[in-house]
């Protein structure tokens, strides 16, 4: 949503009162979204999926014989689906930062998905390698 249709919603509040800006503000809540419910909701969920896959990772790199291939196993999923999601949130958004459609937020999902999926397929090789 570009910056000047946001002040002029606003600006059409400030004038009209608040019964004439009730359906601008319903399209903007509506309009500011990639996938997952709201913009920010869903890169934060997709975000924390992907952190989830990078912590799991690490304690599974940490310690191959603990848990095994089963958590390499789990931290290559969840790292993979946060990152299939988060990039996905991230092609649909269409504006910049600062508008509330979680493009940051989408980002940084991209980024700890990758991170998931590397250490979920080391820790996969590794727990190979020892069984």
């Amino acid at each position: 949503m570009p910056v000047r249709h946001l002040l002029a919603t606003t600006a059409g509040a400030l004038a009209g009162g608040l019964w004439s800006a009730a359906p601008a503000a319903a399209h903007v809540s509506v309009a500011a979204g990639g996938i997952g419910g709201s913009g920010r909701f869903g890169a934060t969920t997709f975000a924390a999926v992907s952190l989830a896959g990078a912590i799991i990772g690490g304690l599974a790199v940490a310690r191959p014989t603990s848990g095994g291939r089963g958590r390499a196993l789990l931290a290559l999923a969840a790292g993979l689906v946060g990152l299939v999601l988060s990039a996905v949130h991230l092609a649909l958004t269409s504006d910049g930062f600062g508008n509330g459609q979680g493009r940051a937020g989408a980002i940084v999902g991209v980024v700890l998905g990758v991170v998931g999926t590397g250490l979920g397929g080391w820790a996969a090789t590794r727990a190979r390698r020892t069984t």
